[in-house]
């Protein structure tokens, strides 16, 4: 059989592409094997654009002395669901990072809640038992009717079935910006904890072991969810609703219980959640990871839809299923545990030898092909020019912001803490339960989320980051300052950065302008995360981020993973105490291009101009000076400056602690603006007991780190000098409403 045009189109499949199956096959494929290798070798499970970039990422942690010591990756990106690093005591943390971008933006409530599905259900795919959720969002402007309701949907989503679920969530990030406008990027990160000699592989291995199929039934939705709908840009057809998933967290909360109880057993080989392209994916891939074949057959797959096809059972992404591979003569004990949650398993298959994929409907055989063949996509390289159009950006005149216009310095610091970006976001997160648990000490709000980990004296700490403006000036400095910020706000809190997950949010890879950002970003990141000793253990691409051709803005969300020896000695972002001193951390040459990609440059100019730029050994001695101080109890707060640069920080902490601030001594000059609107990186606002000045200034002396006093905790205002004098009482009421009305 030949298929036509359209029909390769609807499995985001080329021409040349079909002719390579037909090439490796040495025959035609049946359409069931066409739907098979449209979903593998789709964008979204196949990295076809992005595989070979993704190799430049750093996947172990540096070692002293070449010792093992807390934070030795465990599981490497792509061996499993999720990356798994060491914590002590026996214990590993698993995490992850997914987008669910394209099916938010056709039915947003559902696209959220099923995203925190999935990603929910790599976790616990792995044995480990989830107790965090975050997740990274952007829209654009909210005065939008369009841009509201994907907005409230999706936050709808989000909180409806991640309570349910009885996972707190704890922290995230949210950015408004025209480019998301109708595009919205959905990025769910989940966080669990594992004993390290207990974790579940997802694989089918051993010849004869049943493959159980377990939970909802089967139906039409989701299908065409990883080749169509996340693999193609939208404009280019018609939306998708059938695409988009319908979640249940009720059974997916039995589903956790079932398999994490089965994961204490030994009658298991393997468990894989159902995500992109259904069972397809899980059993091919699983498969594969297990060096073996496997016989399917689809009648015995449980339906809630009459006349399903083939085709249809192997592609639909319907919620809540997992694949189980049941060692011979476990079934029946494996059928009982799930029987006990109220749960429907079937057997419909059996590991076999020979290597191939075979799908049958009884005796009839409707696909039968190697299973190396079909999880070998193919892997491009572009060779990218970088866009005239970035290189006149950079170079844009962005001194007119320096003039702050008619309006006072006060008045534009009211406006950038009411700004969308950076006020206060507890309309959001106040939606969402933080603290079922009993886990977390640092609720949303502050720099980065903390827990404790139950049965020891550790904690964790969990920030996601990505600055999308940044990477939209300069790929290669903007993911590089990604992984910088989300490493600065967890070691404010006092955790050693010690692993990232990362969801690459772009546009149409096929792209000159895109690969180019792409690839820049990528390597700016992976620079990052030598430096900062961070490696990457897992993480999703999300390519196609366009409408009618317009690319949502190049954003890199880096899932940050920070340690506390002790969860005891944790700071926080608020000043604490009156009279205490308040000193800047990593003070810069102040420079008009500090305004590059900032808030305030766009919110005086209308601009997203300049050229940003980090100094990564610079940030690499600020944050281990921050880590030295709080361990010896020098410092009593610390704060991460960056949107709003660092007049917001200073407000922000005195918000956060509910204590005035006064810098007498502020002296701006003619880049006033800059220096207090800049959001210049490597910087971190801290706090100090008089007392203990001297102590933290030897400290800054030994990590040459520059450092700046900025004035003292009191009083009921907020005072920089001649430039800001405003009542904290103003400054909390602007940062408070910025959303309020807006949702």
């Amino acid at each position: 059989m030949v298929f036509k045009k359209e029909v390769l189109d609807e499995v985001a499949l080329s021409i040349g592409e079909y002719n390579l199956i037909v090439q490796k096959l040495g025959r035609e494929p049946t359409i069931v094997e066409l739907g098979l290798f449209g979903s593998l070798w789709s964008e979204h499970c196949g990295y076809k654009h992005s595989r070979k970039l993704l190799k430049l990422f750093p996947v172990t942690r540096r070692t002293a002395g070449g010792k093992e010591q807390l934070g030795q990756v465990v599981i490497k990106p792509g061996e499993e669901n999720a990356g798994a690093v060491d914590i002590g005591d026996g214990l590993c943390v698993i995490m992850k990072i997914e987008s669910h971008n394209h099916p938010s933006a056709v039915e947003p409530y559902q696209g959220a809640a099923t995203g925190v599905g999935g990603i929910v259900r790599d976790i616990f795919t792995m044995g480990a038992r989830p107790i965090a959720l975050l997740n990274s969002l952007r829209f654009g402007p909210l005065d939008i009717p369009r841009n509201r309701y994907l907005f409230n949907g999706v936050v709808g989503g989000i909180g409806g079935y991640g309570n349910c679920l009885g996972i707190p969530d704890v922290g995230g990030e949210i950015f408004f910006a025209k480019p998301y406008s109708s595009n919205p990027l959905v990025n769910a990160m989940c966080v669990g904890i594992a004993r390290r000699d207990s974790l579940v592989s997802a694989r089918a291995s051993g010849v004869g072991n049943k493959i159980m199929l377990v939970g909802a039934d089967t139906g039409r939705d989701g299908l065409h969810g990883a080749s169509g709908l996340a693999s193609r840009t939208f404009g280019e057809q018609p939306e998708m609703r059938s695409a988009v998933q319908v979640g249940n967290p009720f059974m997916e909360k039995l589903l956790m219980e079932a398999c994490l109880e089965l994961a204490s057993t030994d009658w298991i080989v393997g468990i894989q959640d159902l995500g992109a392209a259904g069972l397809t994916s899980a059993s091919i891939e699983s498969a594969e990871k297990g060096g073996s074949g496997l016989d399917i057959d689809v009648l015995k797959v449980p339906r809630r839809e009459q006349g399903m096809t083939p085709y249809e059972i192997m592609l639909s992404e319907s919620q809540e299923r997992m694949l189980v591979v049941v060692k011979t003569g476990c079934e029946e004990k494996v059928m009982a545990v799930f029987q006990k949650w109220d749960l429907k398993a079937d057997v419909i298959g059996t590991v076999t030898g020979d290597g191939l994929a075979r799908i049958r409907e009884g005796d009839v055989i409707h696909a039968e092909a190697p299973v190396a063949i079909l999880t070998d996509a193919p892997s491009y390289r572009l060779y990218p020019r970088k866009p005239a159009w970035i290189k006149k950006l950079q170079n844009r005149d962005i001194s007119g912001a320096l003039n702050p216009g008619r309006k006072s310095f006060n008045w534009w610091l009211l406006k950038l803490l009411g700004s969308p970006n950076i006020c206060s976001k507890s309309l959001v997160f106040r939606q969402y339960d933080h603290q079922v648990l009993n886990n977390t000490v640092i609720s949303p709000g502050g720099d980065a989320a903390v827990l404790r980990i139950k049965g020891t004296p550790r904690g964790i700490a969990l920030s996601t980051d990505g600055n999308g403006r940044y990477c939209y000036l300069d790929p290669y400095a903007g993911g590089a300052m990604a992984v910088a910020e989300a490493a600065r706000n967890v070691v404010c809190t006092g955790a050693i950065p010690i692993a990232i997950t990362n969801c690459l949010n772009f546009g149409n890879p096929e792209k000159n302008d895109i690969y180019y950002q792409l690839k820049e970003c990528i390597r700016g990141m992976a620079r990052a995360c030598r430096v900062l000793n961070t490696p990457v253990i897992s993480g999703n691409v999300s390519l196609y981020n366009e409408t009618h051709g317009e690319a949502v803005y190049p954003t890199p969300v880096v899932g940050m993973l920070g340690l506390l020896l002790d969860v005891r000695r944790h700071v926080t972002a608020g000043f604490q105490e009156k009279g205490d001193v308040v000193y800047l951390l990593g003070v810069g040459d102040d420079r008009v291009n500090d305004l590059a990609g900032s808030e305030y440059l766009e919110q005086r100019l209308g601009l997203v101009a300049g050229r940003p730029s980090i100094d990564l050994a610079m940030e690499r001695r600020v944050q281990r000076c921050c880590l030295a101080a709080i361990g010896k109890k020098i410092i009593k707060s610390a704060h991460d400056c960056a949107e709003g640069g660092l007049a917001v920080a200073l407000a922000e902490s005195s918000i956060l602690g509910g204590k005035g601030f006064i810098g007498p001594q502020w002296e701006c000059g003619e880049l006033a603006a800059a220096n207090l609107f800049g959001e210049t990186p490597s910087r971190i606002v801290v706090s100090v007991a008089k007392d203990r000045e001297d102590a933290l200034l030897k400290e800054a002396k030994r990590h040459r780190v520059p450092v700046k006093r900025l004035g003292t905790v009191g009083g009921a205002s907020f005072i920089l000098g001649e430039n800001v004098n405003i009542s904290l009482r103003d400054i909390e009421q602007a940062w408070k409403q910025g959303l309020e009305g807006k949702g």
